[in-house]
């Protein structure tokens, strides 16, 4: 099998570069980030970047399996994605683990899956083959029941029995914005989001911990009895003692037990601390480069399926990461989001890694399709 054919457009090696990119450079920071933790747990510094590489050796490897996958497969196989992790995300409702107060994990053996990760590529691809299969009868209400239906049951198992809010909001996120670009009318599209905005905000008053952490956010001055903005008031230091330049790749102070979950869910700030402002700007860079390169994709293909596949998947992956910033930034409260390509864990990386695999596939599709078209036009 060729490693690559006439089939790939110029749009495909952009995503695939700049994903490559995004995922080396996350190595690098997963293993300078969790260097000091990872030595005291397990008396090496580098257990928990030998783990994250193998996870990126795994989920580059699917990925490149599945863009050599025909659409007409992929698309066959979306609502058996969209069950099969449901079923898995029902499974930690029963079997999970809590995990820093959430239940969204399972143990298998020497490895915990997150399959919440899973269910967001699982949810894409089925209410992508559901609103274009009904593409025509867009503006009634009747195409976008199940779809509706699928995003209740997403956000019920993640955020509701998996106490699950940071995924939960990444999930609705990309749900809403799929149907935006499904072309849901805007009077049942607010109607969506205001409901969805009242569960929310019930979500958050009847949990002590959402609580606190919403309270903290919005009240920075006021009392902290739980410690909730500890994590946030350590990444901002970190962010600040970086300057323009860093203090230097290895060389983080902050990342000493200052802040918890620091390969994870803030290894932003130890980007800011070690390479600065430039390199903190060169991340957001990467990402705004990624956004466009999906926006391209979307905006070239005339597939109803295909383009909803790839918004569902921008959303997804440029929204997470604007989550995740924002957090590390204060602009919104702790919500244990990771940086999507570069924090430490494996469900993420993986799923992500596959969401792209699946991106890349539709895009050869569309390519060989368009040179097919032009050797047709010049017969």
């Amino acid at each position: 099998m060729k490693l690559f054919s006439k089939n790939e457009s110029k749009p495909y090696f952009f995503l695939l570069g700049i994903t490559l990119l995004l995922v080396i450079f996350g190595l690098v920071m997963v293993a300078s980030a969790s260097s000091v933790d990872s030595l005291r747990q397990t008396d090496s510094a580098y257990n928990v970047f030998a783990r994250q590489g193998i996870y990126a050796l795994i989920g580059l490897g699917l990925m490149f399996v599945i863009s050599r996958l025909p659409v007409s497969l992929i698309r066959a196989l979306a609502p058996t994605a969209f069950f099969a992790t449901v079923g898995l995300q029902l499974a930690t409702v029963i079997f999970g683990e809590d995990i820093n107060g959430n239940r969204n994990w399972l143990a298998l053996g020497p490895i915990t899956l997150q399959p919440s990760e899973f269910l967001k590529l699982g949810l894409i691809l089925a209410t992508a083959a559901i609103i274009a299969n009904n593409y025509q009868n867009r503006t009634q209400i009747r195409p976008w029941v199940v779809p509706i239906v699928f995003l209740a049951i997403s956000l019920l198992l993640v955020a509701g029995f998996g106490r699950d809010v940071g995924t939960g909001i990444v999930i609705a996120v990309l749900g809403v914005g799929m149907f935006v670009l499904g072309g849901m009318r805007w009077p049942q599209l607010l109607t969506l989001v205001s409901a969805g905005s009242v569960f929310a905000i019930a979500a958050i008053m009847t949990s002590s911990s959402r609580s606190a952490r919403f309270q903290a956010w919005l009240f920075p001055d006021g009392a902290d009895p739980m410690g909730v903005r500890w994590q946030y008031e350590h990444g901002t230091w970190a962010l600040a003692a970086g300057g323009l330049f860093g203090s230097g790749l290895g060389k983080s102070k902050l990342k000493w037990s200052w802040i918890p979950e620091v390969e994870n869910d803030f290894i932003f700030a130890i980007i800011g601390e070690e390479l600065g402002m430039i390199g903190a700007f060169g991340v957001i860079a990467l990402f705004i480069a990624l956004a466009v390169t999906f926006m391209v994709m979307v905006h070239k293909n005339q597939d109803p399926f295909q383009m909803l596949v790839i918004g569902g998947v921008m959303t997804w992956i440029i929204m997470q990461a604007f989550i995740n910033i924002s957090v590390v930034l204060g602009a919104l409260p702790v919500l244990g989001v990771p940086l999507p390509l570069i924090s430490a864990g494996g469900s993420s990386l993986i799923a992500t890694l596959g969401a792209i695999g699946i991106v890349l596939a539709l895009e050869r599709h569309r390519h060989a399709q368009q040179q097919s078209s032009k050797k047709l036009v010049r017969k």
